[in-house]
Formats: structure tokens, sequence, C-alpha cells
């Protein structure tokens, strides 16, 4: 029974030891990983290929907009039936834009923010407007086409 206590920190400390040596050289490998393949997929998947369908131009509030996160795409409506359409990925750090409140396209990583009529910078750090892509209005759905 005395043997329990001694084996059990002994094993504690060498599987947290090679936990440790594990977790650090799979973070190297990780950090490069992700380097070389943000570049890689930024270039691929960082517009839409072709026009995508949004769903119902009623769902963009005026005055407002909608995030599509998983088009990477944010649709605003600065006056009553005008659509703008925009890359939702910032400028900045490439982080996806998550909100469109006061007239505003939102960053949540660093605090841009882009008008919606425009997309035009309106507080840093971003360098430069979001992408401006095509939209319409097609049996009452929105298409978004990137330019």
């Amino acid at each position: 029974m005395s043997e329990a206590p001694e084996t059990s920190p002994a094993t504690s400390r060498r599987t947290l030891l090679c936990g440790a040596a594990a977790v650090l050289a799979a973070g190297g490998t990780v950090a490069v990983t992700g380097c070389g393949s943000s570049a890689g997929s930024s270039d691929s998947s960082s517009a839409p290929k072709g026009p995508v369908d949004l769903g119902p131009a009623s769902a963009i509030p005026e005055g407002g907009g909608k995030v599509f996160r998983e088009q990477k795409i944010v649709v605003t409506q600065p006056t009553a039936g005008q659509y703008k359409a925009f890359s939702a990925k910032c400028t900045h750090a490439g982080c996806i834009v998550d909100q469109v409140t006061k007239e505003q396209i939102q960053c949540p990583c660093h605090g841009s923010r882009f008008g919606i009529a425009d997309g035009a910078v309106q507080d840093g750090p971003a360098p430069s407007p979001l992408p401006a892509y095509t939209v319409t209005v097609e049996g009452g759905n929105l298409k978004v086409t990137p330019s």
C-alpha cells in the first residue's frame, strides 16, 4: 500500500513531463502548419466562386445588415431597397466581421469598423475598405457574386 503513493507521483511527473514535451512539439508543428495553410487557404477560400443565394432580401434590416459567416459575406441595406455586399473578412488581420450595428460593420478582433454604404474604414486598425461584391435581388432573394 505504501508503493501506490510513491509510484503514483513518479508516474504523474513522468506523464506530465512527457505530455508537456509532446504539447511543445505539437505546438511548433501546428504553428508552422498554421502559417503555411492560412496563406494557401486564403487564396482559395477568401471569396465564394460564382453567385451565392443568401435567401430573402427581407432578412436584411434597413440601415443595418447581416453577416453570412459561412459564406464570408456581409450584406447591408443602407437605404430602403438599396443592398450592398462585401467580403466579411476584415482587411486588418483576416477575422470575420461579426455584426452590423449603428450603421457600421464591426470586427470583433481589433475593433475595426466599416461603413454599411461603401465598406470604407471608419475606425481602424484596418488599412483598407472591405472588398465590394455585386448583389442583386432575384425573385425576392439576394444573389451575391464576388467582384
